[in-house]
This record gives C-alpha cells, structure tokens and sequence, in this order.
C-alpha cells in the first residue's frame, strides 16, 4: 500500500512536470497578449486624457470617443491579434477599405498602407521565425479599429458634418453605436459585409455608384478634349469637331441611347441626343449646340468626379427610412415629385429661393395645410423689400391688400398706413408689421402646406404662374411655390373623405382662411442634388446655383475630422 501511494504521487508529480515543459511555447503566447492588452491600456488611457493627437508614425487614430470605448469594454483585449499572430480578419478589413474610392471616399483616410506594411512585416518575420517589434503589433491593432470605427462611420452618416460647412444645412445623419457594431462584426467574422450593411439603402445611391465607376474609367483613358467654342452646332453641319461631339454624347447618354460615333454629320439622331443632354443638364431644349451647352460638354471629367462624389455624400447625411410616401424637393432641379413604395407618382415644377436667400436643406414632416391664407410678411423681406417699394409708391400697400400693424398680441394695433412717414424709415428702424390678406393678389396664393421648422419654410400657392416657365426658378424668399397646389392638397388629404376635389374647390372659392389637418403626416425631405442618375444608367447634372459643391469637395479632401 505504501508503495502504491509513493508510485501514485511521484506519477502525479511527473504529469505535473509534462504539464509544465510541454506548454513552454503556450505560455509564452498568453503573456504576449496579456503585454499587448497592457500595451493597449496604456496607449488607450493615454488617448482619453490627453488634448494631444496620438499618431503612429505618419498615422492620426482619429476615434478618439468610440475606439476607448470599444477596449473598455473588452478589457483591453486584442481585437485583430490573436496568439497566433494577427488575424484572418485584417485581410477582410482591407479588401473592405480598398473599396472605400468607389464610394466617394479615399482608402487612405483609413491607414490602409499602413496597416499593410506592418501586416506585410510581421508576415514576413513569422516565416522566418524572427522576432518582430511589439510596439508594431500595438501599432496594428489600434490602425485596424480606427480603420474600422471611422470608415464605418462615415459610410453610415458621412464623412463631412454639413452643418460645420452650411449652416442652412440641417441633416438628418444616421448614429449607430460602432464600437458594438465593431464587436459584432469581429464576432461573427463578417467584416466586409458589416460595412456594407451601413451604406445607404436607396437605389439613388447604387446608381451614383454606378455612374462614379464609368467616369473613371473614362478619366483613365485619358478624359476629354474641350470642344471648339465661339461657333453654334446644328442639324447640317459636319467636320471632325461633330464626330468628337457624338463620343461626348455616347459618355452621357444610357447604354441603350448611344449613337454612331463615327459620323461626322450632325443628323436627326445627333440633334436627339443633344436634347437629351440638354434636358439632363437642366438647360433650355433645342437639339442645338449653342454656348451654354458647349459651356455644360466643356466641363471636365474631374470635375464631374467632384460632383458624382459631393453628391454621394450628400445621400448618406439622409435617414436610412424616407418613409413608404413622402415629398422630395430637389432645389437644384427645381422639382418637386411624390414617392410612394419607391415609384414617382407625381410632379410639378418649383420656385426656390434667390441664391442671397438660398432655400435650407433639411426633413420634417407636414400636418397641416391652409386654404386662402393671410401672409405674414418677415420682417427682413418688410424692411428690405416692401419699404422700398412704399418710399417710390405710395399706394403700394393698399394696391396689394396688405395691411399695417404696430406691437404684439393683445396690444397689437392696426395702423393707417397714410399716417406713417416712410420715408423717415430704413432696415435699421422698422417697428411696423405687414400682413396681406387672402386673394388673387396674395403672395402665399391660395393654399401653404406646413411643416413647423426652425427656418419658417413651407410650401405654397403664388399668383407668379409665369415663373414656372423659365428653366432656372430661384426667385423666391427661401419658402417653396408650386405648380400645382391643388393636386398636391388633393394627394395629402387623399384618406379624408371629407375633402375630395370638390370640398377643395368649394374651399378655395369661399375665400375664407381655413386650416385643415392632414390625416397623416407626411415627410418631407428637402435636398439639394447637382447631380443623380436614373434607373436606365443615364446621369443628370446640374448648375449648382448656391455654390455648395465647392465648400463639400474642399473639406472631402481634407484629412477625416476627430470623432
């Protein structure tokens, strides 16, 4: 017995030793990742408390809120680097940040090079079983999730604030929490298609995808030439300038509209493809080839990059969900549609505001409308536009219906507008307030849709019908003319039964102000779009009439903005 229990302990004691000498290399791997969890503390603890930037060599982390959340939350432990050595996941992540310039954006904003080069490095120093440096390690790990936590953030809300550059530019920008969406991603090792997941939704932007990669292209090949200006093109004309002239149009027009490129005659087919161009050019439609649409061919490959790419930007600032129905304004066409399950049901031309008074970007939703309306006039367009106008005539304010009151609420009183002196009044001094009453002469016309918004924009009826003629309609204060305001009651009160045509018509005949409550909100998303494509391929620019284009592109190419 004695010797069974001396064998027992002594083979109790040699398992030990196995135990023991048999994990050297185990042992060693654990106190890496332990070191490399202190490292990451300590780098992340640092970046917390200090106003500084943290660099790692030529590269900023720019995460500075999300990414210590993320190792805080995991204890410091390593994401992309596991006993073996870095993780399978790197490559993913790489793949997904090489994609990153057919979206709008640059791969280098993200480390890419970087992280390959030290990826490259400590590849090549396992193969031949060399030692490596750990700060490179580190380096890597926190390059990978300031890689992923911006990238991702700017594909889910953009990688521009509009409201640092605009501030008549409130979006609605998408937030997600992405150090979880990091630790999710990394846990079901779908790292690409985490990424993709947070892109917008709305074929538009697939679209503009689309037209981003064939202007590349055409940009690697070498572009285009500017066409001969000074003279006017037309059916009839022929020479070598008409054959450069069909490859233009071959680049703008939709796979199944392309003409013979080698004709040198100006014909039928020509002249229809100009009006095409024209008409997705926001231009006038002649098939004619004068100095504006020479203007509009001459533009660079480059810079209609630019404008594909702000454009892009400009859709991933916008909510994931529209909404099933809802109003879309694009300022820069002019246009107002109804979408409903992603289909256009309904159109009609726009006025916008004067480019000194520019429309704002912005969603919110309509409750209410108002048939024959008073307007109570702003006061910035009382003191600078209608004061002028009194001081050269006198009777413009009874000429217009519009009346004249001094003070607020309850001690509001109406004044006699022959007992002021106008004259003795300027922008710095006006404590007059107008208001015009409902009628054919009515600013609003006969019927505003209301949206309550912290800019006072609406929508609105205007006795101006002439304007909508005109190709270019930015003639307004900021607040939106339509068409065709009566089809637009009809559509939003469309669930109430008590207002068919009929009750609208007979509504508006009264003359009376009335206030009608929508059965349903409805959203309202007010945009402004230089550039979309259509769903056969073709693409629309437009003139960017408010000079917001430049300012985006300008701080796209800036490095990102700490987040």
């Amino acid at each position: 017995m004695r010797f069974r229990g001396m064998y027992q302990i002594v083979l109790l004691l040699f398992c030990v030793s196995m135990v023991i000498c048999s994990n050297p290399r185990e042992q060693r791997r654990e106190e890496s990742i332990h070191l490399l969890s202190e490292r990451l503390r300590s780098r992340v603890e640092w970046l917390e408390t200090s106003s500084l930037p943290i660099n790692m060599g030529d590269e900023r982390i720019y995460a500075s809120r999300a990414l210590p959340v993320f190792y805080e939350r995991r204890a410091f432990h390593p994401a992309w680097i596991n006993d073996q050595g870095p993780g399978d996941q790197i490559t993913d992540l790489i793949n997904a940040v090489g994609n990153a310039d057919s979206e709008g954006l640059r791969s280098d904003d993200y480390h890419l090079e970087k992280i390959k080069g030290i990826l490259k490095e400590i590849r090549e120093r396992q193969r031949s079983k060399q030692t490596f440096n750990p700060g490179h390690v580190t380096d890597l790990e926190l390059l990978c999730t300031d890689s992923f936590l911006i990238y991702a953030s700017h594909l889910l809300s953009g990688r521009v604030n509009p409201e640092t550059i605009d501030s008549e530019w409130l979006a609605n920008r998408r937030e997600r929490d992405m150090a979880a969406v990091l630790e999710q991603a990394l846990k079901r090792k779908r790292i690409r298609a985490t990424l993709d997941s947070l892109l917008p939704r709305q074929a538009g932007y697939q679209r503009m995808r689309t037209a981003l990669a064939r202007f590349r292209t055409t940009a690697r090949s070498g572009g285009w030439d500017k066409l001969p200006e000074g003279m006017i093109w037309q059916e009839g004309d022929s020479g070598n300038h008409i054959i450069e002239l069909r490859r233009r149009m071959n680049i703008f027009l939709a796979p199944g509209l392309q003409i013979d490129s080698g004709n040198p005659l100006y014909d039928a087919s020509l002249a229809a493809a100009v009006r095409i161009f024209q008409n997705r050019s926001g231009l006038d439609v002649s098939g004619i080839v004068e100095n504006t649409t020479l203007n509009e061919l001459n533009i660079s490959v480059e810079d209609r990059i630019g404008q594909i790419e702000v454009n892009m930007e400009r859709w991933r600032w916008l909510p994931q969900d529209l909404g099933r129905h809802y109003i879309l304004i694009n300022i820069a066409n002019f246009e107002l549609d109804v979408i409903e399950d992603d289909n256009q049901v309904m159109t009609m031309k726009v006025v916008t505001g004067k480019p000194y008074r520019r429309t704002p970007v912005f969603s919110d939703r309509m409750t209410y409308l108002v048939f024959n309306p008073y307007w109570n006039v702003p006061p910035g367009i009382a003191a600078n536009d209608i004061l002028p106008a009194i001081q050269k005539n006198p009777s413009y304010l009874t000429e217009r219906k519009i009346r004249v009151f001094k003070g607020w609420g309850a001690d509001m009183v109406e004044m006699d507008p022959s007992s002021i002196d106008w004259i003795s009044l300027s922008p710095d001094y006006f404590p007059y307030r107008f208001r015009q009453d409902p009628g054919p002469q009515n600013a609003l016309g006969r019927i505003k849709f209301m949206f309550p918004n912290k800019f006072s924009i609406y929508l609105h009826d205007t006795p101006s019908r002439d304007l909508f003629a005109k190709t270019e309609r930015a003639f307004s204060s900021g607040c939106i003319r339509l068409e065709n305001p009566v089809k637009l009651a009809e559509y939003v009160l469309n669930d109430n039964p008590k207002w068919n045509l009929q009750a609208i018509t007979a509504a508006l005949d009264s003359g009376e102000e009335h206030t009608v409550s929508l059965p349903e909100p409805v959203p309202v998303h007010i945009l402004y779009w230089t550039a979309w494509a259509e769903e056969d391929g073709a693409i629309h620019f437009r003139k960017d009439i408010y000079d917001r284009d430049r300012p985006l592109l300008e701080a796209l190419k800036e490095g990102p903005p700490q987040t």
